[in-house]
């Protein structure tokens, strides 16, 4: 009986990891610099709560040196000139951009356009706007 379980379980895995595989990596690029007091500002703002969000979820935050290489795996649409500079990408492909930061609301405000222009991310609401709490806040 025990090794019908675990076959059956088997054979379900092998029949659901390859979904898995298949979809592609979204990840939310942060290109910043040393001394760059908007990256120091967001970091303050944002950084605690981004990966407690959907959208930090949906796009995992991934840091690079402004001033380092470019990592290989990854492909831009053209050269970043502002920090910070945060870069949609999927499976390494640049999407979308969001170029600086200027407070809390207008960085969701503008997530929200970038990964509802460039993704199939959808925002996640309970209906209710009383239990709904916005990441800015």
């Amino acid at each position: 009986m025990l090794t019908r379980i675990l076959v059956t379980l088997a054979t379900l895995f092998a029949l659901i990891l390859p979904a898995f595989a298949n979809e592609p990596e979204m990840e939310l690029v942060m290109v910043e610099q040393d001394g760059c007091a908007y990256c120091a500002r967001w970091n303050a703002e944002i950084a605690e709560i981004y990966p407690k969000t959907p959208e930090g979820a949906y796009a995992p935050l991934r840091r690079v040196d402004l001033r380092a290489p470019q990592p290989e795996d990854l492909t831009f649409k053209g050269p970043v000139i502002f920090t910070p500079t945060f870069i949609l990408v999927e499976d390494g492909k640049e999407q979308g951009r969001i170029e600086g930061y200027a407070g809390d609301e207008l960085f969701w405000t503008m997530l929200t356009m970038v990964l509802r222009d460039h993704s199939d991310f959808e925002e996640i609401t309970t209906g209710d706007p009383a239990q709904e709490v916005q990441p800015g806040e």
